[in-house]
């Protein structure tokens, strides 16, 4: 498998969907979509899933062809336009990062069983795609720790590995794929491992006025990059719930902080001699699109310097687009530093 540098998530087609339904299933994303991805420069997609498309919870072990066409029908795209693929199962049986309070996957043997049986039937399904199709487990794992992730992760793993050994897996670590927290996963002795992390940092930035966003509802403010955060010392006084927010008072939101941020995910790959990915960045369309361009120059810039491939959200839609609707680029400029071509 090639080493992937510079791909783009494919959000909201066949995961975080608007409805459920054969319509939009077949026209979200289509060949146009990936040809467009391919002649702008890109060399994968990153392709989130929910476990709906391909297993009802009402006939749980049989497979549905119905929603395995969509990815079947992506590979073969990909494939025609010389693009890798990562096949992310974004919500799996008991478990969504949005659905925090009510997820069950780990405590439910069932749950687990279901989801390492989907895994065990991909792998048999795709054993001879492996030049262009890779797997990332689980999406945006958030755990009071990483015990059972970790758990689950390696017997996941093994599973698979009974079947293929040398497919290329992707595994995140606790608190939305932290870099952080990359430290706390369990070692693993495998040759065929890419470890992945998510970077939205400064998050009161790249996720501002973010409507799913508690905190970044109430602070409400546009924010400029390269600059700082303003009005936080009267923002606590009128809200004093958000009184951690006072470390940010007065903090810099330039690539020194970036490459900070970034660190430890640095230290962790420079200890442990792996592989390392970031399957999402991004910045909020809702941000002035001078200040995406700068953010996404300075953090493509470092990922660049630590070679370290990723995948931006998003492709289309879901509140983080750099292309519209009719597949044209929101800023040339932005599409050439994400493709690599201009940082």
């Amino acid at each position: 498998m090639v080493s992937y540098k510079a791909g783009v998530n494919l959000g909201g087609w066949i995961s975080q969907y608007k409805v459920f339904s054969k319509e939009h299933f077949d026209t979200f994303i289509t060949e146009k979509d990936i040809k467009i991805i391919a002649e702008s420069g890109f060399d994968h997609v990153r392709l989130p899933f929910d476990y709906p498309i391909i297993e009802s919870d009402d006939d749980v072990g049989n497979y549905k062809e119905e929603g395995l066409f969509y990815i079947d029908r992506c590979l073969k795209w990909c494939k025609k336009y010389n693009l890798g693929l990562v096949l992310d199962m974004h919500h799996a049986p008991g478990y969504r990062f949005q659905d925090l309070k009510t997820n069950t996957l780990f405590e439910n043997p069932d749950q687990q069983k279901r989801f390492i049986d989907i895994w065990r039937f991909l792998a048999k399904r795709y054993i001879d795609e492996r030049e262009h199709l890779g797997f990332e487990l689980l999406n945006e794992i958030v755990e009071p720790d990483s015990s059972r992730w970790n758990k689950l992760m390696l017997e996941c793993i093994k599973a698979i590995r009974e079947i293929d050994p040398t497919r290329w897996l992707y595994i995140g670590g606790n608190n939305y794929n932290s870099p952080d927290e990359l430290k706390n996963l369990a070692d693993i002795d495998d040759d065929y491992i890419v470890y992945n992390f998510h970077f939205y940092n400064p998050f009161f930035f790249t996720h501002q006025k973010a409507h799913w966003s508690e905190s970044a509802m109430a602070f409400n403010r546009a924010v400029k990059y390269p600059g700082h955060y303003e009005g936080i010392e009267e923002f606590v006084k009128e809200n004093p719930k958000y009184d951690f927010m006072l470390e940010l008072n007065n903090l810099k939101l330039n690539k020194e902080l970036l490459r900070k941020d970034l660190k430890s995910a640095i230290e962790f790959r420079d200890k442990k001699k792996c592989k390392l990915y970031c399957g999402e960045f991004g910045v909020i369309a809702l941000a002035d699109l001078e200040s995406r361009i700068n953010w996404h120059r300075d953090y493509v810039g470092l990922l660049e310097e630590y070679d370290i491939g990723g995948a931006v959200w998003n492709y289309k839609d879901m509140d983080f687009e750099i292309f519209n609707g009719e597949g044209k680029p929101i800023s040339e400029e932005l599409i050439y530093i994400l493709a690599r071509k201009k940082i």
